[in-house]
């Protein structure tokens, strides 16, 4: 499991809100986890921390995900999407291929949305577990990035939280030209998940979690399982790859989810808010 235990910078981060725990308490809690998680998939071994290796390319479209209601584009080109807000800290990096030959797609263009520790999408009201909460006007956990020669983008962000009747994911946009080439979400390991949710001070809930990677209704239509990342511990974060496979010609986007009456109303510099095309 992670050693964020054994240092003082984990110890007096505000990213993470008090957790201090042994590992004998880390595994402990893990062994203790829901039978609904002995599918999930394995979290990695506690090893010496290392730079993320590519992974095999796999050429093969990434399977459609629904965007979601909660997508808006603040064109924000930032690597950091996080602004401040507190949780464990992941990098996500995107490895976009063209699914015909393989070949890495320089120049696609990648934005990604997800939820803060507690749950809260930003933009929009009906937030949190009360539907409570209005965050319009706020930008946090939104972003883009374009891809390298090598088909790679990176964000610095925090490990998504959850929320009612849904898994833990981070959705994404592939944009190649200019147009939506792919919406997909990316999921998380079940275990990992639960572990950090319950020993970490910033998503902690009094709602409990019921929905996981094998009783959510969209993570079972991956059956392919091009979703799922590949995650690895490094020094002070995770990381989270993701391997996904693009077509120039064929689109691989749903967009099922109804729209929530109260449109986003985060604003675009220089941008008057009547022109403003999200969603």
């Amino acid at each position: 499991m992670p050693r964020f235990e054994k240092s003082p910078w984990f110890e007096k981060s505000p990213w993470f809100g008090t957790s201090r725990l042994s590992r004998r308490a880390a595994l402990t809690t893990l062994a203790s986890a829901p039978a609904i998680l002995s599918s999930a998939q394995p979290v990695f071994a506690e090893t010496p921390a290392a730079p993320a290796v590519a992974l095999a390319p796999a050429c093969m479209l990434t399977p459609a995900a629904i965007p979601g209601p909660y997508y808006f584009d603040p064109k924000l080109h930032r690597a950091d999407i996080t602004e401040g807000h507190p949780g464990v800290p992941l990098r996500l990096r995107f490895i976009v291929l063209d699914a015909a030959d393989c070949t890495p797609f320089s120049g696609a263009r990648i934005d990604v949305w997800q939820t803060r520790a507690d749950g809260y999408y930003s933009g929009y009201p009906g937030q949190g577990d009360k539907r409570n909460v209005d965050t319009s006007g706020d930008t946090f956990m939104r972003g883009t990035q374009v891809a390298d020669a090598r088909g790679e983008a990176s964000f610095r962000a925090i490990y998504p939280g959850w929320y009612e009747g849904r898994t833990v994911h981070v959705h994404f946009k592939i944009f190649i030209d200019d147009k939506n080439m792919l919406t997909g979400q990316m999921y998380f390991p079940d275990a990992l998940s639960q572990y950090i949710f319950a020993n970490v001070g910033a998503y902690r809930r009094k709602v409990v979690r019921n929905i996981f990677n094998t009783n959510d209704q969209f993570a079972l239509q991956d059956t392919t399982r091009g979703g799922y990342c590949d995650i690895k511990e490094e020094a002070d974060h995770y990381r989270a790859t993701l391997v996904v496979g693009v077509s120039r010609t064929v689109v691989t986007a749903l967009n099922e989810t109804a729209k929530p009456k109260v449109q986003p109303r985060a604003i675009v510099p220089g941008v008057a808010p009547d022109k403003q095309k999200n969603g």
